[in-house]
């Protein structure tokens, strides 16, 4: 919650939400179809919702690109194998009820003689256009859909699919500077000569991005290669969250993930960590990528990005006003939309509760985030309901949240549903969190417990909390019609509040 994000705090729009905008509701159920140089996958989003929302995801590692360099024609098993699976996500895809899929191919098909030829039998067998993107919109798209996560996320976007790697930044929600390379591990593997010239190679190509793009201390990482080696990070590190997306990485703790893997039997260390023997078998080329750009462009920090391409895709259909939302909050009032007993209550929440984080040591967005998710769990069995809406939490599909601000959302609502520190089994992800953070989740996880059953409908117009930090004095302030509403639970959960507190506690009537 802490650190290059900061910035993002107080500079969203207070809109109506974005589902019930008018130009969203086009995006409803929007299907992409990516064909990459060595993966094609089909994704659905769902719904309107600025955080996207996976109505449908799917992945064959086909291997397009495989052996492109020494043939200049595509992987004939890969192609048999690409075909199939594009045959099947267009019959999928009539049966979803979405508008017609939008396609693209990169790399592979844009390089490969029999580009066109394989393009022409796509759509003459299942009726697919698959428009072949050049590199430098590659780069464009990829840096989009960072942007869907990170709105006013600043740095370099690096892209890495089987046959290329694309650069690009980003600054004040826009796109810059884009330049595309060969530096794919598919291609990078076919090199002759080992390592030596591998190496040479890898130099070559940086070159021209560096006299491009310029030296940048912030990385963005996108692609499969990425995200494994960030997997395997994880590993090594005993990472309590298994998030990727927004991940964060050093150089330092790269290069030694990067060694580690060293003299690994790889088939079984991919099985230890779960990734794909397609996938495992590139990451020690891609690896060797990694290390020299880290060098090269003087990077610092690192952020694993859950989105690509094919959100890249979805963010450029989105009209601007939708694209300025806050992806965290619009995620949160999806949620309550489709899934609170009273859909909207949770902005009330929020306003009444307020007056209590004057000086917050976290972001008010989590706050305001925590009161949208509230009520989401609500059908799940009250025994487990905690731990469940923790879980959904650190785990669940959000934009526009850090690692640590998932877990303070999550140490939020727990407390929201029961008195008592969490079990030992949460200890691990607790960590994340400072102290004075925990605390803070446990006063608004109390302040939610008690505002959500003091009036099911409109706390905030018939009460007012007021919060004396200094002189550690909570006061409830209640209007005539208001006082029947304060019974003994009510009154049990707001000393319960006060307790966190460590305030005295007042209740006036107006």
């Amino acid at each position: 919650m802490d650190g290059e994000h900061d910035a993002q705090r107080h500079i969203w729009p207070s809109l109506e939400a974005v589902f019930e905008d008018k130009a969203a509701r086009g995006l409803h159920r929007v299907g992409v179809v990516d064909v990459g140089s060595n993966s094609v996958r089909l994704v659905v989003f769902d719904g309107a919702a600025r955080s996207p929302a996976y109505f449908y995801n799917e992945k064959v590692m086909a291997g397009l690109g495989a052996g492109l360099d020494e043939t200049g024609r595509l992987n004939p098993e890969g192609r048999r194998r690409a075909k199939a699976a594009i045959r099947r996500f267009v019959a999928l895809a009539e049966g979803m009820d979405i508008a017609p899929l939008e396609a693209v191919a990169t790399a592979a098909v844009r390089r490969a003689e029999d580009g066109p030829e394989f393009v022409a039998e796509i759509e003459d067998e299942t009726g697919l256009k698959l428009t072949v993107i050049d590199g430098e919109e590659e780069a464009r798209l990829s840096a989009q859909g960072v942007l869907l996560g990170w709105p006013q996320g600043e740095g370099l976007v690096c892209d890495i699919g089987g046959s290329s790697m694309e650069l690009a930044r980003i600054e004040a929600g826009r796109v810059w500077e884009r330049a595309t390379s060969d530096l794919g591990p598919l291609t990078l593997t076919g090199l002759a000569g080992g390592a030596k010239e591998r190496a040479k190679a890898i130099e070559a190509g940086l070159a021209p991005l560096f006299e491009r793009l310029g030296p940048h201390p912030h990385l963005y990482l996108v692609g499969g290669s990425w995200r494994a080696i960030a997997r395997l990070d994880m590993h090594r590190r005993g990472y309590p969250l298994s998030v990727l997306h927004d991940y964060r990485m050093t150089p330092k703790s790269v290069r030694e993930t990067l060694d580690d893997l060293k003299g690994r039997d790889l088939d079984t260390y991919r099985k230890e960590v779960g990734i794909s023997s397609g996938r495992i078998s590139l990451v020690p080329v891609a690896g060797e990528v990694l290390r020299r750009l880290m060098a090269r462009f003087g990077i610092r920090a690192i952020t694993v990005s859950g989105y690509g391409i094919r959100e890249g895709l979805l963010f450029e259909r989105m009209p601007a006003r939708v694209r300025a939302r806050d992806p965290l909050i619009e995620a949160a009032r999806h949620a309550e939309m489709l899934n609170a007993r009273m859909p909207g209550f949770g902005e009330r929440l929020h306003d009444f509760i307020a007056p209590l984080f004057a000086d917050s040591v976290t972001d008010p967005r989590l706050h305001r985030a925590a009161c949208l998710l509230h009520d989401v769990s609500w059908r799940a069995h009250p025994d487990y309901r905690a731990e469940i809406v923790f879980d959904n939490a650190t785990r669940g599909n959000l934009g526009g949240v850090d690692h640590p601000g998932r877990v303070f959302v999550g140490l939020a609502l727990m407390h929201r549903y029961r008195n008592g520190r969490p079990g030992p089994h949460f200890e691990p992800l607790l960590g994340l969190l400072t102290e004075a953070q925990m605390r803070e989740a446990e006063i608004l996880g109390r302040a939610m417990r008690f505002g959500a059953m003091f009036s099911v409908a409109a706390p905030d117009r018939l009460g007012r909390l007021d919060w004396r930090p200094r002189a550690k004095r909570l006061e409830l302030i209640l209007p005539p019609r208001a006082v029947p509403l304060y019974g003994e639970v009510a009154e049990a959960r707001l000393a319960s509040l006060a307790k966190a507190l460590q305030a005295d506690l007042t209740v006036t009537e107006e």
